[in-house]
């Protein structure tokens, strides 16, 4: 089978297009034809180094396809099932071992792609809003990175919950897509500062949660437009790891909550992995969740879409298909 294997960390070049045998299932385990990878900024963590994987192996965090092999205490799935996964290396490729625990159904409502293109980013935008800071109607989120893939779900289920939600974007073009998922106000943070419009279009009163993907540029000036004992929720560091803080700086600025939280923690069963999932995919079915899929490469280009993600050059979802 064909996959994408990094074996040296480095820049897109890293990865390689390379030939290997088709997994056999464990006895856990089931394999996976995929139909589509998705592309995160967690594989460029991986790809980098930053986060670490025993070298050689193959990179993608996120997948959906047809079950094709069950290992033999694998009870969780059968042969043929539609199913989708997250948080396991190995979704670049054309087949994939996965414990059969942490695969769950996709509903027929829902296509192979969207399952694919929700998994990691959809139940990442669920766990935010509903759990990490549940938001409430009529509280206020700022949102950073409103038009990326997390972004743009994010807006819609805060939008849905009936929170005020101002967003940060680049260009007019990102704008307009964070107003048509729901923001109230946009800020492009290339034309204005964030702090001060936020302050400005709160009165002064600051918002009750800030959900923060960036990190290293926006982080400190994050936590002055949070109200007293608001949250500020970080979930990724686009622009760069935060620098150390000094958490006496919390008290001052108004008793404030800090959180870094990841997927992992919040599907850690699979109790709440099936549950989480049914839900993003309940919200699709329904309508409530629109997907952004603005590119599909063929496999052999992960190094293209690695380079567009990283150039900040996309919107929404990014899938490699085999």
């Amino acid at each position: 089978m064909k996959a994408i294997q990094v074996k040296q960390a480095g820049g897109p070049e890293a990865m390689e297009l390379v030939e290997l045998p088709v997994p056999q299932p464990k006895p856990n385990e089931a394999v996976v034809k995929l139909a589509a990878s998705g592309v995160n900024f967690i594989d460029v963590y991986f790809r980098e180094g930053r986060y670490k994987a025993p070298l050689p192996f193959v990179l993608g965090q996120e997948g959906a396809g047809v079950v094709t092999a069950v290992g033999a205490e694998a009870k969780q799935v059968k042969l043929g099932d539609l199913v989708a996964w997250t948080g396991l290396l190995g979704s670049y490729a054309e087949y994939a071992a996965v414990p059969a625990e942490r695969l769950v159904p996709i509903p027929h409502s829902v296509s192979e792609q969207q399952a694919a293109a929700a998994m990691l980013q959809g139940m990442t935008a669920h766990y935010l809003s509903h759990d990490t800071y549940p938001l409430k109607k009529g509280e206020t989120a700022l949102i950073h990175a409103a038009a990326g893939g997390v972004g743009l779900l994010l807006v819609q289920m805060a939008h849905n919950i009936g929170a005020r939600v101002i967003a940060t974007v680049s260009t007019e073009e990102k704008a307009k897509l964070a107003r048509g998922a729901g923001a109230d106000e946009v800020i492009l943070y290339t034309q204005a500062d964030f702090e001060a419009e936020t302050k400005r279009l709160t009165g002064g009163k600051g918002v009750d949660v800030v959900y923060d993907s960036v990190g290293k540029t926006t982080f400190e000036k994050g936590l002055t437009v949070l109200r007293p004992r608001g949250t500020m929720v970080l979930f990724g560091g686009s622009s760069g790891a935060v620098p150390p803080f000094d958490l006496v700086a919390l008290s001052q600025k108004g008793s404030l909550y800090v959180t870094r939280p990841t997927l992992a923690h919040y599907t850690a069963t699979r109790e709440e992995l099936v549950a989480r999932s049914s839900a993003v995919f309940s919200m699709i079915t329904a309508g409530k969740l629109k997907l952004r899929i603005e590119h599909v490469y063929p496999l052999a280009e992960a190094q293209r879409a690695h380079r567009d993600l990283e150039g900040r050059k996309t919107t929404g979802k990014l899938l490699l298909i085999p």
